[in-house]
Order: structure tokens, then C-alpha cells, then sequence
């Protein structure tokens, strides 16, 4: 088959690019050629920016493919841009969207079957904590509109992985290689729920070859964060408690991934992956996700988002506390 990737050169893009290689299809990339671009030779290059209007799909003029997966499609604007041009040259569009469309239900586990936040106006152009949901919103709105039958929903949680460039996941890997005296969050209770991005990219495989349609959690094993940490192997482990995280005013940046239980957001570590798995998504290990993430990262300058020094303060106050 061949396969147009808008997007495709960073994490997730990349992953679905040499997925659907693996799987013997031909795949063409639209980007804006402004990241590194470590794929073969074997896939074609294509300039384009959703933002520029009709200038910004004549690359595309005269072509067409079996499916388009849209990775980088974060405003209704970029979308529509693209969806309204390949209507006649593509035979399926599949969105990558987010589970960020649910907002927090109070319900769970998270179904797709779960209500969405409001769709951001398509004049929204400002990506932020709070536009990101309903923007995908949007997005996916769109794609259904002009495709309908024709079109899939993936919503993946976080995704972890390889050359993930984000820090979240892999701060937590990194971290326990260095060893020490750990931060542990919680009290080890509290359940963390990623998707691994290899599982991600062959799903969307499956999806394309199996002519899927509708919508797709892509959510990853659920699993505590004793079990996390167990897994990492860390060692010399503080557990503090959330009462104190909280009173500290940390970000979702300095201590990524960690929702208390019962706190904001954390139903979206409470979501559904059952109909996925029935229409053949395969789930990776948590313990080989991060084995293959720790390797992924060696030589990369992914930051520590929590300092040494905020560190040892906060496992201060969880000691004196007791």
C-alpha cells in the first residue's frame, strides 16, 4: 500500500513510519524539513506546512495514496487544511488524537464510548494546557465530518518509548540508573498507565491493512507505581506522600506522570484499551518499554525535570513528617 505521513520525522511519526516499512508498504512523508530526519532513503520527502494554506499542500498536487495518518494535525486549521485537499486522494484518514479529549470523567474506566470535552472554535491557533483537549476535539470533529466510514480515531495516552523526547517517561527510567536516594511518589498505591509508541505504530498498521474504522484508545498495561519502580529497578526509595507533593506546588513538568489516585486527570490512568486489543493491538511489557526507553536515550540530553536539590528537599519534609 501507499501510505502519506503527515508528520514523521520526531517520536510518534517516526515509530509509524518504519512500522509501516516493516510491514512492506511504501511511505511518503509530509514535513516542514525544519527536525532531524533519521529515516532511510527508501521513503519519500515531501515540504509542506498546513499553515500556509494552499502553498502549503502543493506538494501534494497530482498524488495520491491508500491512507494518510495524520500525526501533527493539532489545530482545526491544520486539519481541515489537509482533510478537505486529500479527499479525493486518499481512501482512509486515520487522526492520532489524544486521550486529552475526555478532559477527567468522573466514570471509569475511560471508554470510548465516554462524552468529550467542548470543540475548541476553528480559529483557535494557540496550543496550551487547556486548548490542547478541545482542539483535538476539533480535529477529530473534521476528520469524521468529511471521511466518516472512512476514517479512524487513535487516542493514546502518554506514549513512551525509544526517542522519546519529552522527558516525562524517561526522567523516571533515567533516574533510577543513577541511583541514590529516590524520590517515589505516592505511596506506591497510585496507578500509572502509558502506551508504549512501537505498540501505538503497529496498531495504526493494523488499522490501515484491516480497513478499521471509528475510535481507539491506545492504552498501555496498568500498573502501580510500586510496580513501576520495582520494574526500573530502583533502589533506596523515599515515598512522599501526595499531601506534601501537593503542598510543594510541583508542576505536572518537575514530577511528570504522577496523578494521585483519586486527584486531577487521574482517570485518564484509568482508561479502557478492551476494544483495541479485540481489533489487535499487542501491548509490550512495561519492563521492555523501559529497558528499550533507558537504552533509546543513552547519548540524548533529555533533562532531569526534577532537580537533585528540589529532590532531596522534598525527601527532607516526607522524613521529618513522619
Amino acid at each position: 500500500m501507499r501510505i502519506l505521513i503527515l508528520g514523521g520525522t520526531q517520536f510518534i511519526g517516526r515509530h509509524i513510519v518504519e512500522a509501516f516499512l516493516a510491514a512492506g508498504h511504501t511511505v511518503s512523508i509530509l514535513t516542514r524539513g525544519q527536525t532531524v530526519d533519521p529515516l532511510p532513503d527508501s521513503v519519500e520527502r515531501l515540504r509542506g506546512d498546513r499553515d500556509a494554506g494552499d502553498a502549503g499542500t502543493a506538494a501534494l498536487i497530482g498524488r495520491s495514496w491508500d491512507a494518510c495518518v495524520d500525526v501533527s494535525g493539532y489545530t482545526g486549521g491544520q486539519v481541515r487544511a489537509s482533510a478537505e485537499y486529500l479527499r479525493a486522494r486518499v481512501k482512509h484518514y486515520v487522526y492520532i488524537s489524544a486521550v486529552s479529549v475526555y478532559g477527567d470523567p468522573d466514570v471509569r474506566p475511560v471508554l470510548e464510548t465516554h462524552p468529550l470535552l467542548p470543540p475548541a472554535p476553528e480559529d483557535v491557533t494557540e496550543v496550551n494546557g487547556e486548548t490542547y483537549g478541545p482542539l483535538k476535539v476539533t480535529c477529530e470533529n473534521i476528520v469524521r465530518e468529511i471521511y466518516g466510514e472512512q476514517s479512524t480515531v487513535l487516542r493514546p495516552q502518554i506514549v513512551a518509548g525509544p526517542y522519546d523526547p519529552s522527558g516525562r517517561y524517561t526522567y523516571w527510567v533515567n533516574r533510577a540508573v543513577r541511583g541514590g536516594e529516590m524520590l517515589a511518589p505516592g505511596n506506591g498505591s497510585d496507578h500509572l498507565q502509558v502506551i508504549d509508541v512501537r505498540d501505538l505504530a503497529r496498531f495504526t498498521v493494523t488499522v490501515v491493512e484491516n480497513d478499521l474504522s471509528g475510535a481507539f484508545n491506545m492504552a498501555g498495561p496498568r500498573i502501580t507505581w510500586a510496580e513501576f519502580l520495582q520494574l526500573l529497578g530502583a533502589k533506596s526509595l523515599v515515598w512522599v506522600h501526595a499531601e506534601i507533593l501537593q503542598a510543594a506546588n510541583l508542576t505536572f513538568q518537575e514530577l511528570p506522570l504522577f496523578r494521585p489516585e483519586h486527584g486531577a486527570r487521574s482517570s485518564l490512568m484509568d482508561v479502557s484499551n478492551e476494544r483495541a486489543q479485540e481489533a489487535g493491538l499487542i501491548l509490550t511489557h512495561p519492563a521492555i518499554t523501559a529497558r528499550d526507553t533507558r537504552a533509546g536515550s543513552l547519548g540524548e540530553e533529555i533533562p532531569m525535570a526534577l532537580s537533585a536539590e528540589r529532590e532531596a528537599e522534598l525527601i527532607h519534609l516526607a522524613r521529618n513528617s513522619r
